[in-house]
């Protein structure tokens, strides 16, 4: 049986970036939550915003450890299955990764160690400082990242001589056009799903009556962020999708299903695109809608899918990780609004309230994803957008070779993932006692305020 190896390769940059992507999505927000729980321990030396603060830094460091390992072998995928994406773009992708290993992942590295493990060796101004630290590392890797990924999908600043990228203007190169927008979408995505996180396990802990001094107060910062950032998210995707339809018309088409070019064009709530025969099966639709929310008119004029003939990416994958990312995202706002209502008239959370939270543990997780799948799938058949197709960078190896890493690298993540998320069950899980008994064998070191 022979085996597309062009397929399989990106099949296996999916994986690995899949993968590596579920950790940064916790370990950005996380970094401000725990340094909000440092920092409000300092000022009010309220005991229970210590216990907050050592049982999260305990996830932190297993989910940043995470992040860690699976960026390090993603990043080995340039050199394995794609050298001419670094061959063609190396003067520009280098130095931004570069920048962000120098800037963002040395302070990382450095402060990462005092925030662990300083906290009885080092002042206590010294460790909230360690902390923050650490949380603005995190931020900064996402930023030069997120610049490279958007450069990659909406080119700027370079110039083109004999097949290479020569950088012809840097803060171009940095702050492209989908850039600003890529940056707060991704970095409250993180807010959200950290949250999220952090709401699902204090709820359980209620649940199974586990709960600690600290765990109601987790749950409400975790509602207070998810309130807020979850109606602002909506606001940052409109904003994104209007860049997205000046700069990727064929991926805003792929999204919503639009095969023809015309005006007041219907939202599609739920279809099965056809490429064989370039309409949506079993369409259900609003009309008029889709101009209105793509463009702010209702009359507003969309380009198909038609007019890119094979230049646009496959469209049921980015039709339905759209739709899922949309449809997961309004239910997170609700679910905020509904838990945080209850909270706002000072009621307890029931039984129900509670299993739901629990249940949305790692809804952040699923929006992340499809969100990912929309912007990388979405970039197909190109590499670097309008410029690279994919097929030209990709390294010439059998289809069995890439098939047999493939699943070397399934099989890992398989296991990875069922550790990671077997550690948060247990330690969901340990009795309130215990855990002080395990985080406080000893006085804590005096605070100086």
């Amino acid at each position: 049986m022979e085996f597309d190896p062009l397929i399989l390769a990106r099949i296996q940059f999916a994986a690995n970036i899949s993968f590596h992507i579920l950790f940064p999505s916790i370990s950005i927000g996380l970094a401000w939550i725990l340094f909000y729980f440092r920092y409000r321990y300092h000022r009010s030396g309220d005991q229970a915003w210590d216990y907050a603060y050592l049982f999260w830094v305990k996830i932190f460091a297993l989910t940043f450890a995470m992040g860690v390992v699976t960026g390090i072998t993603m990043s080995f995928q340039f050199g394995t299955n794609w050298p001419g994406f670094t061959e063609t773009t190396g003067n520009i992708s280098g130095p931004l990764l570069g920048y962000e290993v120098l800037t963002a992942f040395f302070m990382e590295a450095s402060f990462l160690g005092i925030m662990l493990f300083g906290r009885k060796r080092v002042s206590a101004r010294a460790h909230v400082v360690a902390t923050g630290l650490v949380a603005v590392g995190t931020s900064l890797s996402a930023f030069w990242i997120l610049s490279l990924n958007s450069w990659m999908q909406t080119p700027a600043g370079y110039e083109l001589i004999e097949g290479k990228f020569y950088a012809e203007d840097w803060l171009a190169i940095i702050f492209n056009p989908s850039f600003p927008y890529r940056l707060a979408h991704v970095v409250t995505a993180s807010l959200i799903t950290s949250a999220f996180f952090i709401m699902g396990v204090s709820a359980w802990r209620m649940f199974k009556s586990v709960d600690g001094p600290a765990t109601a107060r987790v749950l409400r910062t975790g509602v207070i962020i998810a309130m807020v950032a979850t109606p602002t998210q909506l606001l940052i995707g409109d904003l994104h999708g209007l860049n997205t339809l000046k700069h990727q018309p064929a991926k805003v088409a792929a999204m919503e299903g639009i095969w023809e070019t015309e005006s007041n064009v219907p939202f599609t709530l739920f279809a099965w695109p056809n490429e064989q025969t370039r309409s949506n099966d079993f369409s259900i639709s609003i009309p008029s809608l889709g101009s209105l929310i793509l463009t702010h008119e209702l009359d507003g004029t969309l380009q198909g899918l038609n007019d890119f003939e094979d230049e646009h990416p496959p469209v049921a994958l980015v039709f339905w990780s759209f739709r899922v990312m949309v449809g997961v995202g309004m239910l997170m706002i609700a679910v905020a609004w509904w838990v945080g209502l209850t909270l706002l008239r000072k009621r307890p959370l029931s039984h129900l309230q509670l299993l739901v939270l629990s249940g949305m543990t790692f809804s952040g997780w699923v929006a992340t994803l499809a969100g990912w799948w929309v912007t990388e799938v979405g970039r197909q058949p190109y590499i670097v957008y309008g410029l690279v197709r994919t097929e030209e960078v990709v390294a010439n190896h059998s289809g069995g070779m890439v098939m047999t890493t493939l699943l070397t690298y399934l099989t890992l993540y398989a296991i990875l993932l069922v550790s990671y998320v077997g550690a948060i069950r247990y330690l969901s899980s340990k009795p309130a006692g215990s855990i002080a008994m395990m985080q406080f064998p000893d006085k804590p070191a005096k605070e100086d305020k």
